[in-house]
């Protein structure tokens, strides 16, 4: 059955989310700037580890990594340092991605994935509330690999830093959990007025 259709105002106002996508190919742009820095950061380390000091120089610089001794060779702290930054990259990544299609699936419009062999299994069930816990999640996630490149590389903070990172991450999971909470309680109390 073919949909009435919409006064002007009412038109103009749903069609008003068609503003939201140069946001979305913002975001898209983002995410390659993302994708390269990652080959960035990994072409370095893989130069570092067969003995190019400018690439290893160039790392030590990119993740803040300081020493009294000074560094000649790839070590331990500084793979470590580096791989968590690669992982931190990929986190981020994938909470662009989920803004991105989850976004514009919720707000927008339609992808139309439904039987495609690559849909995300998550975007068949997403809806705001969702989208709000994953993000949530995700943001955790990224705040645990800052904290750890952060504790890894303690010696370079003060303990003010140390522990305005670490009382940072607590708000973020206490947020989590609250908007899951809140997210739980108000799908229980709308599946008990389904059913009154």
């Amino acid at each position: 059955m073919p949909s009435a259709a919409l006064r002007p105002l009412p038109a103009l106002i749903f069609a008003s989310r068609w503003l939201q996508l140069p946001l979305y190919l913002g975001l898209i742009a983002a995410q390659g700037i993302y994708v390269f820095h990652f080959w960035v950061e990994l072409v370095h380390l893989i130069e570092a580890a067969f003995g190019s000091t400018a690439a290893l120089d160039k790392l030590v610089t990119s993740i803040g990594y300081k020493t009294t001794a000074p560094i000649t060779t790839l070590n331990e702290t500084v793979i470590m340092l580096v791989v968590l930054a690669l992982i931190d990259v990929v986190m981020i990544s994938n909470l662009l991605i989920m803004v991105i299609v989850g976004g514009y699936e919720t707000f927008v419009s339609r992808l139309n994935l439904e039987g495609h062999p690559d849909q995300p299994e998550w975007l068949s069930h997403v809806n705001a509330s969702v989208l709000k816990v994953k993000l949530a999640t995700a943001i955790i996630g990224i705040s645990s690999i800052h904290l750890l490149k952060t504790f890894i590389n303690a010696d370079n903070y003060s303990d003010r830093v140390l522990i305005a990172q670490t009382a940072i991450h607590i708000t973020f999971l206490l947020s989590a959990l609250a908007i899951a909470l809140t997210d739980r309680l108000l799908s229980q109390s709308h599946s008990s007025d389904k059913s009154h």
